[in-house]
Order: structure tokens, then sequence, then C-alpha cells
């Protein structure tokens, strides 16, 4: 793991992921990571604040809600537990990329909170708290990260679209931040880079996205997943930001080769992720059959958030190259495809 902002020298092939909160990097890239990591490439996960606003799932850790500083180390056990189940080798929150001031600790990035508007989309918090990641200043936060890529030197740098999945501040708070540590990293701001630490520009950049079609044939199939306490999705309402047509989809992942660690990884974030089964469990209950849940192959299991929705765990992750960014051609490991490829 990265820890106090000493970073390993730069490997090959690497993939560097950027997100808010822990859970994050299992929910919107989980597979994508693992793939990396299971093809023996260099995987480091950024991590923006230890989610401390987060509402916390069942009754055993309830009292870790609203405790932000319990809540916090609750949650760094947990994602660790996480990339640990990905094959995550390396792991650093943002903040401990900053110098220590001369006097005092480095200045924490606290979750900045969120409230619910409607189904599948967030909204800012009606009160901020002290530190909140959403107030920091871009250009120094996107300094430190621009550090980072100029010694890992990714292939590929993945993170949120401009609306942050589903419009949680801290989400699109990270997008701005990596759009532009992306831009500083090509620079020698210092006129002074040193081995190691030379200007990179990236090859490509990914943002996750949801392929529209694919989302509402999976929230149709979990209809099959219901349990007690949850709620049915409505297959034909509201979707997150990061919906997209299937057409629009640059880059896919097969989930399947790499289910059991993706699974694992989510049920490591056990205060925020529940009722993550697979098609396969649900299908040996009497009536239930998997080619009647899933006809069509395209969910793999189901999963919810504090807001006891069922959502669909799809059987491949989708991505877009970041807009106006012109990759440039990378070695994909086995299970990553990419099926469109600017001109």
């Amino acid at each position: 793991m990265v820890t106090d902002g000493v970073v390993p020298p730069a490997g090959e092939g690497g993939l560097l992921a950027v997100h808010a909160h822990p859970d994050d990097e299992t929910l919107s890239t989980g597979a994508l990571l693992a793939t990396w990591a299971a093809a023996g490439r260099p995987v480091t996960v950024v991590t923006c604040t230890r989610g401390e606003q987060g509402e916390v799932i069942g009754s055993r850790l309830a009292h870790l809600e609203g405790d932000g500083p319990a809540l916090a180390a609750h949650r760094e056990g947990e994602l660790a537990d996480a990339l640990e189940a990905l094959g995550v080798g390396e792991h650093t929150f943002l903040d401990a990329l900053r110098a220590p001031p001369a006097a005092g600790g480095r200045t924490r990035y606290a979750d900045s909170g969120m409230a619910w508007a409607g189904v599948a989309r967030a909204a800012a918090a009606e009160h901020l708290p002290d530190g909140a990641f959403v107030g920091v200043d871009v250009d120094a936060a996107a300094g430190d990260l621009a550090r980072l890529i100029r010694r890992r030197r990714p292939d590929v740098v993945v993170g949120y679209e401009p609306g942050g999945g589903y419009g949680h501040p801290d989400h699109v708070q990270a997008h701005r931040v990596m759009q532009r540590a992306l831009d500083l990293a090509q620079l020698d701001v210092t006129g002074t880079a040193r081995t190691g630490d030379e200007p990179w520009r990236v090859p490509v950049v990914l943002w996750s996205v949801l392929p529209v079609e694919e989302l509402r044939v999976g929230l149709a199939a979990m209809s099959s997943f219901a349990a007690p306490g949850l709620r049915l999705p409505d297959p034909a309402g509201p979707v997150p930001a990061c919906a997209v047509p299937g057409a629009e989809v640059d880059v896919r992942v097969d989930v399947r080769p790499v289910a059991s660690a993706v699974v694992g990884a989510m049920r490591a974030h056990a205060t925020q992720i529940q009722a993550v089964r697979v098609v396969d469990e649900v299908a040996r209950t009497p009536g239930a059959g998997t080619a009647a849940i899933d006809p069509a192959g395209l969910v793999l299991g189901s999963r919810a958030l504090s807001d006891g929705v069922l959502q669909p765990v799809l059987a491949a992750e989708a991505y877009r190259y970041a807009h106006g960014w012109q990759p440039r051609p990378v070695a994909w490991p086995a299970g990553v495809t990419a099926v469109r490829w600017p001109a």
C-alpha cells in the first residue's frame, strides 16, 4: 500500500483509478481493477475522502453513523479488505500525498455528504462539514495527484464522467481534480523535474458509464432478487448521469472472470452495500432459473445501497474515453475490450 505520500517507482502498463469514497472503487470500477491486477499489472487506487458522512446499513454498526472519526476508521478497514479482494496492490488517500505543513499534521479531506434528490440522483447536503472535499482548491489537490501520475506513469487513468456518476458532489469534485491533474502531469511546473518525475501524458483516460439499454434490462431483472426491506426499481424510471446509449460505449470489461473478486469486494463494504447476490444463487430457489431471470445474460447479480433500492450488477463494466483527451494505443489485458477506437 502507498502511505504517507511515499510512492513506489513507476511500473509498466499500469492503471490508476481516482474515487471519492471507500466503496466507489468497487461499485464503479471493480472488474477493471481486478482484471488489471489479475494480469499482473500495477494498479493504484486514489481515494479522495474516508466517507465520514456515509449512511450506515444495518443495526450492528448503526452507532457509527454520525460519528465521523469512528466511521472513517471503520471504512478504511472495509476499503483495505475490498482492495485485497480485488488484488489491488497500491492505495493512497489523496490528502496523504500532500506535504505536511511545518507545524501540525496534514489537513484531511472530509466527505462532503449528500442528500438523495430522487431515484439514482444525489445533491449537495444542507450543511458542509469542516474540510469538505467540495471546498478543496482544485489546483492544489490536482497538483498532488499530478505528481503521483508522473511517478506512476500509468497507461490508463479511470474515474467518473462530469456528472459524478449519479451527482454526488464529491464525485463531481473528484472528476474535476482528476481532469486537472491529467493536464498538470504533462507539465514540468518547476523546471527541475528529477529522474522518475518527468512530465507524463497518460495514453488513455476512461470515464465509468452504464449502457442504458443493459441497465434497464438489469432493473427489470431485479424482481427476481426481491427481499424483505428492499424496494424494486422502476425499469422505465430515471437513470443516473452516467447512463449513456450503448452505442457510445468505448471500452467493455467482462465481469464474469473476476466475479468472485468483485462480489467479495462489495461484501467487504458492509456498512455501505447490502443485498449482494449473484444470479446463480437466486436460480437455486424453487421456481427460479437463470434463463428466466436473465434471458440475455446481461446480469450478474444484485446489490443495494443505503436507500434500499435493488440495483443490478451487470455482467460487463462499460467506459467512455474522456472527452477532449485523444487516446493513444495501449495493450489491454485479457477481459478488457476496446469496442471503439477513434479514427
